[in-house]
Order: structure tokens, then sequence, then C-alpha cells
């Protein structure tokens, strides 16, 4: 390490109970997409501590921290730590009133976040670099409370369910020029690894079958059974598996989030939802096409009435194609912590560092520090220093190696990297998206007796 790489991690470990706090208190008031106003006062809070200009409420609740001043000249890195939680009431440390709980280890990206900007705004180690750092809370990465997304969505409030989605449509991120993001992982995963991994994308829908209620024993025949709709289309979609490549990795999931009522009651009012992924976007639209189908076979077949919702989710992942700063930035960071330098090679799960990737260079990678599995109730931070104060360390660290040297390894990724679309293409493509088609119920003609 050279003095300046020394000086960031003396800074951070000299901070480190400080940064531990921050992550356990978001960790211990989780909030949920596009309602993060807590977390976001705070991260903003800190910045504003440090001196940072900040913007606030971008995409409702994001918060963007420039190091330099916004506007200042040089190429522009962007280091983003989300502020959502999952919907996961059974944690133990869930939220009482919302049921929001930090199962995707968020808080610790935050912390990282935070942590960096207390090194990189010491003024020797900025004075080393070329360039300027934004410092970026961002919203709603989950895509979860569709509805209430949705909702918003109708209202106007917001255009698209993730949060690095809507930042890149109303252009908050057209002044950044390489963005560098985290996620955690459990220690039966590893402790330090690489993120450069390619994953899925991804399209949602939320459909609602109509039917007409009557007694299931007294008068099933007066009945349209809106679970029976929802079931055929189901049974549709399984047949159509064998159709899928299996280099398109397709995965598609769903629940019934409402049901019937009552055993003796032909349902008459069902809610499902759709996560339809694949590797590439000819695949996503491939078997979004397919499932809508099915969902119509669904309805045509039973009767039943169709409201099918299409929303824009996130973009495959694209790998940078030179990871020499964060790499060196992992090595440097360590200490007695095993790295990893190549990481997965493809995950299924979806993420919208997805659509940052497919427009600009995106370093990723991960850190341990938690037992448990992610997404789950038990989940549970067992390390603070490998889970908050190296995660901060290697953001700042691999910052300081794209800009130091004149910018040297900042230039050379742009150079390298190839973006799958423009600003305006990706928008064009998440309208093309966004969908709804209904159909109307066609009730069978009543028959007495």
């Amino acid at each position: 390490m050279d003095r300046i790489e020394r000086k960031i991690c003396e800074i951070i470990d000299r901070n480190q109970e400080k940064i531990k706090e921050f992550g356990r208190d978001i960790w211990t008031h989780a909030e949920l997409g596009y309602r993060e106003t807590r977390t976001a006062e705070r991260f903003a809070g800190w910045l504003s501590e440090l001196g940072i200009e900040t913007e606030k409420g971008l995409a409702v609740t994001g918060v963007k921290g420039y190091l330099s001043g916004k506007g200042a000249k040089g190429l522009t890195v962007a280091l983003m730590g989300e502020f959502d939680a999952l919907p996961i009431a059974a944690h133990v440390d869930a939220n009482p009133e919302t049921g929001a709980s930090h199962c995707c280890g968020h808080n610790a990206q935050i912390a990282g976040v935070v942590g960096a900007a207390l090194a990189l705004a010491d003024p020797e180690v900025r004075a080393a670099m070329d360039g300027n750092i934004v410092f970026f809370g961002v919203p709603a990465e989950e895509f979860v409370e569709v509805d209430y997304k949705n909702g918003l969505r109708e209202q106007g409030v917001i255009r698209y369910g993730g949060g690095k989605c809507e930042l890149l449509r109303i252009g908050a991120l057209d002044d950044i020029d390489i963005t560098v993001g985290h996620h955690s992982m459990s220690g039966s995963d590893g402790e330090i690894s690489l993120g450069n991994s390619t994953s899925n994308g991804f399209v949602n829908k939320m459909i609602v079958y109509q039917g007409r209620a009557a007694h299931a024993a007294g008068a099933p025949h007066r009945g349209i059974d809106a679970m029976n709709a929802a079931m055929l289309a189901q049974h549709a979609v399984d047949m159509q598996r064998e159709s899928f490549r299996d280099c398109d990795t397709v995965r598609i999931h769903s629940f019934i989030s409402k049901g019937a009522e009552a055993v003796n009651v032909i349902a008459d009012d069902v809610h499902i939802e759709y996560s339809v992924r694949a590797k590439n976007i000819d695949a996503i639209r491939d078997a979004s096409r397919k499932v809508d189908r099915c969902l119509r076979a669904g309805a045509i077949a039973t009767g039943c009435g169709l409201t099918n919702i299409t929303l824009p989710g996130y973009l495959p992942t694209v790998p940078a194609p030179d990871t020499r700063a964060v790499d060196e930035a992992m090595d440097a960071a360590a200490g007695s912590y095993k790295v990893d330098h190549i990481g997965k090679v493809h995950g299924t799960g979806s993420t919208d560092y997805g659509d940052v990737s497919s427009i600009m260079p995106l370093l990723q990678f991960h850190t341990a520090g938690f037992e448990g599995a992610m997404h789950h109730s038990g989940l549970k931070v067992t390390d603070e220093y490998l889970a908050y104060v190296v995660t901060a360390k290697i953001f700042a660290l691999t910052a300081y190696n794209l800009l130091k040297n004149g910018g040297d390894y900042a230039r050379a990724l742009l150079e390298s990297y190839h973006p799958v679309l423009t600003k305006e293409q990706y928008v064009e493509y998440m309208e093309s998206m966004l969908s709804e088609e209904t159909l109307p119920m066609a009730p069978l003609p009543i028959v007495e007796g």
C-alpha cells in the first residue's frame, strides 16, 4: 500500500466504532422501498457533518453527496449504497409496525459508504485524486410491495419500481462515469469476493382474475371460479418450461397475494404476482409473452375477467471488463480475511445494478460478516468489522485506485467498456415493457335446477 492507502485505512479504523454504530442503527430501524425517510436523513446528516454538499429527495428518498461539489471537473465515481429493507416480519429485529428488516444486508452498504466518506473527505486524501466522488444513497432495490409501488406510479410519483431505474430515468446518474456497488453475503459463501458476475433481468406481473361468487356446494354452477383460472394459468406456465433454453437461465415464480375467502364460496377475486427472469433481454421478452398467453388461457377457459399489468423490472447485469481497481482494494483491505477474485459466474437473481451496468461501468464486491440465509428471517450480523469496516475500506480504496495517477484506472475501464444501451434506449426499453391488458368476464348462462 502507498501512503494514501495506509491513511485511508487508518482513518477508517480510527472511526470504526462510529461506523459500526451507524450500521447497527440502520439495522434496527429498517425501512421499505420509497419510504426510507429516516435512513435518508441519517445518511444525509453524516455527509453534511463532513462538509459534503448533498441533494435530497431524488427518486423520493435518494441522497446524493458530492465530495468536490456539484459540477466539479474530471471523472466522477459514485459509491452507491441501498437504503431499503425487506418485508420479513418474522425477523427478531424487524420493525414492529411495518415488518421491515435488513435481511439483505443493505445496512452494511450504507455503513460502508459513510465510512468511505470519512476517509475520502480528508484533505490530503482528496488532493491525491483527480476527479469527483459521489456518495449515493439509493432507494428501493428490493422489488417488493409491488402494489404500493404501482400506486406511486399511478399517482405520477415514480415511473419505475426500482430505485436506480428511477434515478436513471430522471437524470440523477447523468453526471456519473463509473459506479461502485456492494452486496453482503453469508459467511458460508466466503469472506470477501469480487462481484463481477452476470445476473438475470426480469419483468414483474400483477394479475387479477375476476369471477363470480356462488355457494361452492349448493350452487357451484352459478359461479365463475377465479381460483380455477389462476391454477389453470399456473399449470400452463409449468407446461412452458421445456420451451426455455438452458443458456437463458429462465426463472418464473409466483405467489397468490389474495385468494378465496372461504372453502364453501367460489372465489371471485384472485390476485397473483409473477416474476419472469432471464439472462438477456430477448429471453425476458420471449418468456414474458409466453406467460401472458398462459394468463389469457386461464381467463378464457374459465370465463373469468383478467387484468394483467406488466411492470419493467431490472436489466441483466453486465460485468466490468477491467476490475483492477476493486481487486487491489480488496487485497489491501482484507487483512487476515480471505479474498476470492473470481466470484460467481452467473446469478439467477436480479438487481437494479444491472440497469446501471448497462449504461456505465459497474464495479461490485461482496463482504460477509453475516450468518444465515440472505432474504431469510434467520440472518444476523456476526462480524461487524468485516460487514461494515472492511466494506468501508474497499469502497474508499476502490475510489482512490480509480482516480489516483490522473485517473489512469478509471480511463482504462471506460475505454474498455461498451454500453449495452444509451440512456434514451434504456428508457425506450423500459417503456416498451410497461403494459396493461384486460379481458372482460364472459359469464356462463345460469341454469336452474
